[in-house]
């Protein structure tokens, strides 16, 4: 981790469907962010905030009961333009890591950017750490958030879907994974055998 570039930790969740068969015409919206701005391993800003959704404003019933979320908290949420601004705000060109957990964040910013005609936000450098995750640790699955964060033997933050929690629970295995990063590239400690000819030794005393 280069801790002089910034690094933020996203998490958004979206709207759905009513059921699983999604419709030609749909495509999810942002309806929540979390967001964990890091620069040189320490917290500098977070922020929450619901997201009104511009296309299908009415929330289905499977995605109020799956987000545990109400129409009420999401109408009183910040436009996608707001969003926007917000997440310009702390991106420094060429110097910002975005991190997020899956590549679902990105792809459905991407897609409400192209639907608001606004220019996508970030040009830096981005990470999908459940695939870092999965590569780390030769799983042959992608692993789910919390459950990745419970292998370590630790538990997520806050309650899972909501979305600044799930951003302090990513920034909390990327450091995980880090930390085991830095041990692993660490050189093994010369032993005795490493300094010393033991084969010149041996043939001395077998004279």
């Amino acid at each position: 981790m280069n801790s002089s570039k910034l690094h933020l930790f996203i998490d958004f969740e979206f709207t759905m469907p009513e059921n699983r068969h999604t419709p030609k015409y749909f495509f999810p919206e942002i309806i929540e962010v979390g967001l964990v701005v890091v620069k040189n391993e320490k917290i500098l800003y977070d922020y929450s905030s619901y997201v009104r959704p511009k296309a299908f404003p009415v929330l289905t019933d499977r995605c109020r009961k799956f987000l545990n979320i109400s129409q009420k908290e999401v109408d009183s949420g910040i436009s996608f333009f707001d969003l926007i601004n917000v997440l310009t705000k702390f991106h420094e060109e060429n110097e910002t890591t975005i991190i997020t957990w899956g590549n679902m964040d990105m792809k459905v910013l991407r897609r409400n950017c192209d639907f608001h005609s606004i220019e996508f936000p970030f040009k830096g450098t981005f990470v999908d750490l459940s695939m870092e995750y999965k590569r780390f640790f030769g799983d042959q699955n992608q692993t789910g958030l919390w459950k990745a964060v419970q292998e370590y033997g630790k538990e997520g933050t806050g309650k899972h879907h909501r979305a600044l929690d799930d951003a302090y629970t990513t920034y909390n295995i990327f450091k995980l994974v880090e930390k085991d990063k830095r041990y692993l590239a660490k050189p093994k400690p010369t032993t005795i055998g490493d300094r010393i000819d033991l084969s010149k030794i041996t043939n001395k005393y077998a004279l």
